[in-house]
């Protein structure tokens, strides 16, 4: 199985069923779902909010895995 690669980025947007507009590090947005984990403990995400995502390696959706 491959690695995932795990970046930082800032919440921009917040879209409805938990999807949030994520502007990584590197300039690039991306599209990005709350793990599991975090819907089980009701963690919430603002937009402002710093938070690590983990990258799809196929590209398209990434998974918010940390708030920091």
């Amino acid at each position: 199985m491959a690695e995932e690669q795990i970046v930082e980025g800032v919440v921009e947007e917040a879209l409805p069923n938990t999807l949030f507009r994520v502007m990584l590090q590197s300039d690039e947005q991306v599209l990005a779902y709350l793990a599991g984990k975090m819907r089980l403990h009701r963690i919430k995400v603002l937009v402002g909010d710093r938070v690590q995502v983990q990258l799809d390696p196929y590209g398209g959706r990434a998974r918010i895995v940390r708030r920091l």
